[in-house]
C-alpha cells in the first residue's frame, strides 16, 4: 500500500514540475505514472554505476555533480518515454530538482503517515 501511495504522489509531483517549469511537458496523469516508475528505474539501477565512475570528478567538485547525474537520469527517462518531454539539460536540472524536493516531502508525509503505531 506504501509503495502505490509514493508511486501516485511522485507521479503527481511530476505533473507540478511539469506545470512549474516550462521545459518539462507531461501528456497525462497516467504518462506521469509511467514516467514516475522509469525514473525511479533509472535511479535504482543505473545512477548508483555513474555515481561511481563519476566518483572523482563529485569529490573535486565536492558533491555538485550528482545534481548533474540527477538531472541525467530525468533527462533519460523523458527520453525513453513518449508523452515526457524535456527540452534540454538545464530543464532537466530544475526540474530534477523540483522532483527531488517534492520527493523529500512526500517521503517525510509518508513516514509520518506509515510509521503511526496502534493505539
Amino acid at each position: 500500500m506504501k509503495i502505490i501511495v509514493r508511486w501516485l504522489l511522485l507521479a503527481a509531483a511530476l505533473l507540478l514540475v511539469a506545470h512549474l517549469d516550462a521545459g518539462v511537458t507531461v501528456a497525462s496523469f497516467g504518462t506521469a505514472l509511467w514516467a514516475a516508475f522509469v525514473i525511479g528505474l533509472f535511479n535504482t539501477l543505473v545512477r548508483p554505476l555513474l555515481v561511481l565512475l563519476t566518483l572523482p570528478v563529485t569529490l573535486l567538485t565536492l558533491g555538485l555533480f550528482l545534481f548533474v547525474i540527477n538531472a541525467l537520469m530525468f533527462w533519460a527517462a523523458a527520453w525513453a518515454l513518449d508523452g515526457f518531454h524535456v527540452s534540454g539539460f538545464w530543464a532537466a536540472l530544475l526540474g530534477s530538482l523540483i522532483y527531488s524536493l517534492c520527493g523529500m516531502v512526500i517521503d517525510a508525509a509518508m513516514e509520518r503517515l506509515f510509521s503511526r503505531t496502534p493505539v
